[in-house]
C-alpha cells in the first residue's frame, strides 16, 4: 500500500492523477492526501507530536474524515509500506525566516529520505507551478531557469507569463480542443519534463546539465544543498519540479528507456 501526502488539496492531486494514468496504470493500492499546509506548518505539527516521523499516524489523527481524502480507507497506519510527500519550497513565508526555513527544510529532508522508512520527502523549487516553466518541449535552455526569492511570491503569475502552455493540459491525459504544440502527447512531454528536470538537478548539484552517473547524485538532500549554497545564498531559486524527479527515481533505468 503506497500513500501520496501533497501540500494542496487540487493542483498537486490532479498532476498526480495524471501521473497513475500515464505511467501507473496498472499499480493498485495508491493512495492519495491532500495535507492543507505548507511544509513548514508540518515540521512544527510533527515537532508537536509523540514520534516525530510518523507521519501517518499525524495525518490520520488530523485529516482522516475529510472528503476526498483516501486516509480513511487505511485502517492501520502500519499497513503503508511506502510513503512520498510532495510539498513546495515557498520560500516567500512570511512567518519565518529564510534561515529557519532552511533548517526546518533540512531537517525534514534528513528525516524523510526513504519511502519504505519513515517516508520520502520532494519538493518543488519553489512552487508546484514549477512544473509548467518551459518554453515549447524539449527547451535546452531549461536548466538556466532562476528566479529571486523576492519575486517568488509572484511565481504563479511569473509561470503564467513565461509558459509556452496556457494551462496543465499539455500533461493531463484528457481529451483537448486547444491547439499548443505538443498539447497532444502528455506522456511525451512528461518524459521531456524528466530529463529536463533531471539535467537541472545535476547542474545544482555542482555537475553539468547531464544525466547523473546514479540516483544518489541527484537525492533530494543533495538538489537541497546545492540550492542552498549555490542560490539560496544568493537570494535565488533554480526552478525545479518535484514531479518529474520523482518519476525517475520510482522507475528503473531500463524502464526508462523503454518509454
Amino acid at each position: 500500500m503506497k500513500l501520496f501526502v501533497f501540500e494542496g488539496e487540487k493542483r498537486e492531486p490532479d498532476i498526480f492523477r495524471a501521473l497513475q494514468t500515464l505511467f501507473f496504470a496498472e499499480e493498485k493500492e495508491m493512495f492519495v492526501c491532500s495535507y492543507g499546509n505548507n511544509i513548514y506548518q508540518l515540521y512544527k505539527e510533527l515537532r508537536e507530536y509523540d514520534h516525530f516521523g510518523d507521519v501517518v499516524a499525524l495525518l490520520k489523527a488530523k485529516v482522516a474524515g475529510q472528503a476526498d481524502n483516501d486516509l480513511g480507507n487505511i485502517e492501520n497506519a502500519s499497513d503503508v509500506s511506502e510513503v512520498y510527500l510532495f510539498f513546495d519550497f515557498d520560500p516567500q513565508n512570511k512567518n519565518l525566516t529564510v534561515e529557519e526555513m532552511n533548517s526546518q527544510l533540512a531537517a525534514m529532508l534528513a528525516t524523510f529520505n526513504n519511502e519504505t522508512g519513515e517516508g520520502k520527502l520532494y519538493i518543488n523549487y519553489p512552487m508546484v507551478e514549477a512544473v509548467r516553466y518551459t518554453k515549447l518541449l524539449p527547451d535546452s535552455d531549461y536548466w538556466r531557469y532562476a528566479v529571486s526569492i523576492e519575486d517568488c511570491r509572484r511565481f504563479k503569475e511569473r509561470a503564467n507569463a513565461f509558459s509556452a502552455y496556457g494551462n496543465m493540459d499539455f500533461i493531463m491525459p484528457r481529451k483537448r480542443t486547444g491547439t499548443a504544440p505538443g498539447a497532444y502527447n502528455p506522456k511525451e512531454n512528461w518524459e521531456h519534463l524528466v530529463e529536463q528536470n533531471v539535467r537541472k538537478a545535476c547542474y545544482i548539484c555542482g555537475s553539468e546539465a547531464v544525466p547523473p552517473i546514479s540516483k544518489e547524485k541527484i537525492s533530494q538532500i543533495a538538489i537541497f544543498e546545492g540550492q542552498y549554497n549555490r542560490y539560496i545564498v544568493k537570494q535565488l531559486v533554480a526552478i525545479l519540479s518535484a514531479f518529474p524527479l520523482f518519476l525517475f527515481d520510482y522507475f528503473p533505468q531500463d524502464k526508462w528507456n523503454e518509454f
